[in-house]
């Protein structure tokens, strides 16, 4: 039930306030109802810190940034050992094993 009513207020009132991208754009609300009914928490907490300036604007987006700054690293690492490991494995059908006709 809280869940419902942080759903309605946010994408009613606080979307407006919290995103200027959003202003204006009705279209793509209903998506967010699923995501908000789930982290209603999260979404009370963001929208009190972006509206009492508690956190600056640069502020608000630097722990994002950096977690796709070390998921961008990782990606790049790992990509070379998950080729390589791939291919080096071969798939060896056993002889006594009937093909397909």
């Amino acid at each position: 039930m809280i869940g419902a009513s942080v759903v309605a207020v946010f994408l009613t009132i606080g979307i407006d306030r919290t995103d200027e991208n959003a202003r204006g754009a009705y279209g793509f609300r209903p998506l967010l109802i699923p995501a908000i009914l789930l982290i209603w928490p999260l979404v009370l907490w963001r929208w009190w810190q972006i509206e009492t300036r508690a956190a600056g604007w640069a502020g608000r987006y630097h722990p994002i940034r950096k977690g796709h700054q070390i998921a961008a690293v990782l990606l790049a690492v790992g990509i070379v050992p998950a080729l390589w490991l791939g291919l080096s494995q071969r798939l060896i059908w056993p002889a006594e094993t009937p093909l397909c006709n």
